[in-house]
Order: C-alpha cells, then sequence, then structure tokens
C-alpha cells in the first residue's frame, strides 16, 4: 500500500506544497494554532536547519555520514545533498559568526546595566573553560540569559580570571556591568576587587561599584547541606542500598510494588536511585524511600535475598528517623529557602549547617543587599514583612541595625539614579519607612515618648517647610500604595512593565536588579557538588568551535524544562510494562517491526 503513493519530495517533483506551520502560543497548544503556507524545496535552507540541529542537540559531526542518516535523507528527502562533517564545521563557524554580530549590535544598542555571571567547565583533558554569561532585562521587560564566552583558562588566579572577564567586556563592548556572581573561591574576592576598579575607571560603576561582587547562592546552599549530610552518612547510605536492590531487576521491583498495594499504601511516586554529587537527587530517593518504610520492613521478612544481600546494612528504625528528619531539612533547601530548622534527632546536623550558615549569611555586612533590594521591589511585599523577617532571622539586637543599613542603602541607591537623571536637592528623611523603634520594640511604654517625639514631628514640619514643601520622591509615593495582590499568576516584570511610566527612575532601578542572578549555574546543576564537565566529543575539538557550539547553542535553543527523575521513572516503568505485555497489546506496527504506541497527549 506505502509502495503506491509518491513521495512530494521526490527527485522530479518542482511543485509547491501546501503546509501547516505550528505556532508556539502560551494561550493554546501548537496543535491548534498556526498559519497555513507553502513549501518549496530549498539546499541551503534545509543545510542550515540541519546544522542548527546538530548544535542545538549537541550531536557530533559524523552524524550526517552515518548509513541511518543517509537512509531517512533518502526515503524523506532525496533532492538535499548531504553536506560532510568538514562542511558542518564551517557552517557552524558562520551560524556562530551571524548570531554573534547580531548579539553584538543589540548589547552596543542597550543602555540598559547588564549582570554578569561566570563559572568554570573541565574537559576530558583537564583543560579548564572559563564560561561567562550576561543577564539583563530588555525593554520589552523580558529577562534575557546570554552565553558571551566560553574560553580556556590556564589559571585560577584572581588576576588572571579578573584580565579574562576584563578581555570578555572590552570585545562585547559591554561596559554597564551591574553585578558578577561568582562562586566563594578565594581568588574570586582578588578578581572582583580588580574588576571593580575597572568598573569605576569605566565611569559605569552604581554606588562606587558597593553591590558589584554576588556571591552564588547555590554553592552556599550546597556547602551548608553538604555539612548537614556527613552528619548521617551511614543512615543514607543503608536507604541508599536498599533501594538500589529493588530496583536492580523487575522482577523485584514487582515483588516491592506486590507488598505495596498488599499493605494498602497508595503508589504516590516511584523508588529512584540519587546521584551522589546532586544533593537534590539524594532528597528525593530519601523522599521517595520514607514513603515505603513500612513496605521495606515487609521487604524484609518475605525476602531471603534481600537479608544476606545487604546484612546490616538494612535500615534499622533509628536509621528511618535519623532520614526522615533529614527529609524535613531538605525540604527547606528543596524549596529554595534559607531558614534551617532542627528537631531533636538531628540536633547535631542542624548546629553543623548552621555554623556554615553564619560563615557567609550569620552578618548582614557579609551578604550583597541586592538579595534585600529585589524583596522591596517587588510590590506585593515592599517593606510590609521585612522587619519581622529581619528579626527573625538575626534577632532583635542585630535585626534594629540590619533593617536600619538595609533602608539607607536602598535610598541611597535609588538617589543614585535620580541624580543621573536629573539633578536633586539634598534629600529629606523620608518619613514612608516603617519606624524601626516602633517595629523592633518589645515594651509597648516605650512608644509613648511624648515630648520626644512632638520635638521630632516638629523638626520634620520646620525642614518641609524649608524646602517650600517638597514633593514625595518617586520611592516615597511607590511604599506608601497599597500593596499588590497575591496571586499565583502574578507577573513582576509585567507589573513593571505597566508601571514603568508612573515610576520611570524606580523602573530603571527594577530592570537592573531583578535581573541579577543569585546562582553561577545553571538550573538543572544547581543541586550539584561536583564540577561541570564537557562531554568527550566537545572535549575532542579545539577551544575555538567549542566555544562556537557552547555559545551558539544558548542563542538557538528555547528554555528548557527541567527534567523530573520520577516522571521519568514512571514512563520507563510503563515502557517496559507495555513491552512485556501478552502479545504486544498497545503496540503499533510499521512493516514488519513492533513499536510501542505512546499516547496522543505524551507525543513530543
Amino acid at each position: 500500500m506505502f509502495n503506491c503513493l509518491k513521495n512530494p519530495h521526490s527527485k522530479d517533483t518542482r511543485q509547491s506544497l501546501l503546509t501547516f506551520q505550528a505556532v508556539t502560543n502560551s494561550d493554546a497548544s501548537p496543535a491548534t494554532v498556526g498559519e497555513l503556507g507553502t513549501w518549496v524545496f530549498n539546499q541551503e535552507a534545509i543545510r542550515k536547519a540541519l546544522v542548527e540541529m546538530i548544535i542545538i542537540d549537541e550531536l557530533p559531526f559524523r552524524f550526517v555520514e552515518g548509513p541511518g542518516f543517509r537512509k531517512f535523507i533518502l526515503v524523506c528527502c532525496p533532492r538535499f545533498k548531504i553536506p560532510s562533517r568538514w562542511t558542518i564545521s564551517r557552517d557552524i563557524n558562520l551560524i556562530y559568526e551571524e548570531e554573534r554580530l547580531k548579539l553584538k549590535c543589540m548589547f552596543r544598542g542597550n543602555t540598559q546595566r547588564v549582570s554578569i555571571t561566570t563559572d568554570t567547565w573541565t574537559s576530558i583533558q583537564r583543560i579548564n573553560y572559563m564560561v561567562v554569561t550576561a543577564h539583563f532585562i530588555d525593554e520589552e521587560w523580558r529577562l534575557n540569559k546570554k552565553i558571551i564566552s566560553f574560553v580556556p583558562v590556564t589559571s585560577h588566579k584572581g588576576e588572571s580570571v579578573a584580565k579574562s572577564l576584563e578581555n570578555c567586556l572590552l570585545d562585547w563592548g559591554i561596559r554597564n556591568v551591574y553585578t558578577i556572581t561568582v562562586d566563594n573561591a578565594s581568588s574570586n574576592d582578588t578578581a572582583l576587587g580588580f574588576l571593580k576598579k575597572k568598573l569605576m575607571s569605566w565611569g559605569t560603576s552604581t554606588v562606587k561599584g558597593k553591590y558589584i561582587h554576588m556571591r552564588c547562592i547555590a554553592h552556599i546552599l550546597n556547602l551548608v547541606v553538604q555539612d548537614g549530610l556527613k552528619q548521617c552518612d551511614d543512615s543514607v547510605k543503608k536507604v541508599r542500598d536498599a533501594v538500589r536492590y529493588v530496583r536492580s531487576s523487575p522482577a523485584r521491583l514487582k515483588k516491592f510494588k506486590d507488598l505495596s498495594e498488599w499493605l494498602g499504601i497508595e503508589k504516590k511516586s516511584s523508588l529512584c536511585l540519587d546521584v551522589p554529587t546532586r544533593w537534590n537527587s539524594t532528597y528525593l530517593m530519601l523522599q521517595s524511600a520514607v514513603f515505603y518504610e513500612k513496605v521495606f520492613y515487609s521487604l524484609e521478612e518475605s525476602d531471603s535475598s534481600f537479608k544476606s544481600d545487604l546484612g546490616d546494612s538494612i535500615p534499622n528504625f533509628l536509621d528511618w528517623e535519623s532520614v526522615k528528619s533529614l527529609v524535613n531539612l531538605l525540604k527547606c533547601f528543596y524549596d529554595m529557602t534559607i531558614r534551617i530548622s532542627a528537631g531533636g534527632s538531628v540536633k547535631l546536623m542542624g548546629e553543623t549547617m548552621k555554623v556554615k550558615f553564619e560563615k557567609y549569611w550569620g552578618d548582614i555586612d557579609k551578604m550583597n543587599l541586592m538579595i534585600f533590594f529585589a524583596n522591596i521591589l517587588d510590590p506585593r511585599d515592599k517593606l510590609e514583612y521585612m522587619p519581622a523577617q529581619i528579626l527573625h532571622m538575626y534577632g532583635e539586637l542585630k535585626g534594629k541595625t540590619y533593617y536600619e543599613k538595609v533602608v539607607a542603602a536602598f535610598t541611597e541607591l535609588f538617589d543614585d539614579y535620580a541624580a543621573s537623571v536629573v539633578p536633586i536637592a539634598p534629600v529629606i528623611p523620608s518619613t514612608v519607612f516603617p519606624t524601626v523603634s516602633v517595629i523592633f520594640s518589645t515594651d509597648s511604654s516605650q512608644s509613648n515618648v511624648g515630648k520626644p517625639q512632638g520635638l521630632l514631628k516638629s523638626q520634620i514640619k520646620k525642614q518641609r517647610m524649608e524646602s517650600g514643601g517638597k514633593k514625595k520622591t518617586e520611592l516615597e509615593i511607590y511604599l506608601a500604595e497599597a500593596l499588590a495582590e497575591e496571586e499565583s499568576s502574578f507577573d513582576i516584570l509585567r507589573w513593571w512593565k505597566l508601571n514603568a511610566e508612573r515610576f520611570p527612575i524606580l523602573s530603571k532601578v527594577a530592570r537592573d536588579v531583578l535581573a541579577i542572578p543569585i546562582s553561577t549555574v545553571a538550573s538543572e546543576s544547581a543541586f550539584s557538588t561536583s564540577g561541570r564537565v564537557l562531554d568527550p566529543f566537545r572535549s575532542s575539538l579545539t577551544p575555538k568551535i567549542v566555544e562556537a557550539l557552547v555559545c551558539t547553542q544558548d542563542w538557538l535553543r528555547l528554555p528548557n524544562t527541567p527534567i523530573s527523575i520520577e516522571e521519568n521513572l514512571e514512563e520507563l516503568e510503563r515502557f517496559e510494562q507495555e513491552l512485556g505485555a501478552d502479545g504486544g497489546s498497545g503496540a503499533g506496527r510499521i512493516g514488519g517491526s513492533t513499536l510501542p504506541t505512546i499516547p496522543e497527549e505524551e507525543e513530543q
């Protein structure tokens, strides 16, 4: 039947074809939104699409010379002349230069400040690469992230890192650098000190470069979590061994599921093994294992192999209690909070983690205050909850001073922006900030100060009279307005886009502050404690082509959704069940082969 159909892409076809091009739309599925058009064979267009596929999907150049790909092209588009891998290599460099020029023009025409992150990768030949990424919010209030450099570095000394960063910024024509986010290596302190002087000499720093150095929060969290994991390493290892035993064969996994059903435990998640260098996977493994604690007890009683294989490594009651407490702790970090809670059985672990926390965040002077400024620029929060939050984090004595520092620093930042727009008169102390003495006072009688309070009011009135009744600043008006409603669909960038005309100065602050990355690593690497390593294929290439591949892939590829370990495991289990079904039910046939049928809603 298939042989009777004429291939519309065959070599003797010259006609145009009617096509339906899907259009991405957030309000509807791509299958229902699109536009009609015509398709005409174009050798160059197909060749460019092929090169972009190789870049985006990280395929080796020799992919085009494989017999499978050649057969595929012969069937779907025989007229297409397959380029050699050498041609592919040259085309990749051409696309890289084209996209790079577009991005350079965009940066040079953009007056908005740019925040930078830098991180290190290693090839299998132990060559160190430094990746530099630019982050900014464009004129349409869209958050952008662009890799602008991926080059080898011969030294991790501060001076070398700083020089590499300086060369990168000069090459791209980027001078309006707002912040630079780095990990906590001591050499980075030296590098940032050097760069701070450079930026000040360029005349592009804000508030004398006071906030240029942003420490990677993901790196700090990893250090804190790893110190906690060390305290119950034996219990974690026992649970890991038990999970590995169950997942080592389909028969064992089936028996475990049967026991779960027999005990009436409803399946909510699949057992998953962790990657020791990724603490979030350890959290997911322990979380799923704790749910099936009773099933593991039952398995110990009914499966002699389980007892003989694991021996003393079978988790006991104390191990499970320790793991449960650890899961509760890790959840706080997994949900990206910095509050540490410690129960009785993990008191030592909590104390150990708190020591590491205090090292980096125990003193507000060690923190980049931009973290607090972002909270102020959230119209749902502003300064409404900050006094209580700081009090909770640092206690009453330190909390008063720290809150005052944050308020004063943000006012200074706003004044710096305002001065760059129009000259302003000396700022009168703002009255819209919550009064610190009232917020943190524990004795209600202290608020009834009487005469001193009246004296303060008269002084403020006198200042206002002398200044001719000065109007409120944008900052004062913004803070005095009611908070935005808490809604799950709230888009902070959209709010500022709609209100930029009302707050022309403050919106510039928001565009800069809200673009600052608090981590140097991509979301999928944020839980990793190991270094980033280039795959064998990219490690075998020259540094120039590696940079072209890494940068161009970043510029062409749409943002990826983080992969869920549990969802993948469930898909694999369902796939295995379909393959093992009697008579191959649920499978479709192509020619003489049988392929598992993918449900329509799951097709990619």
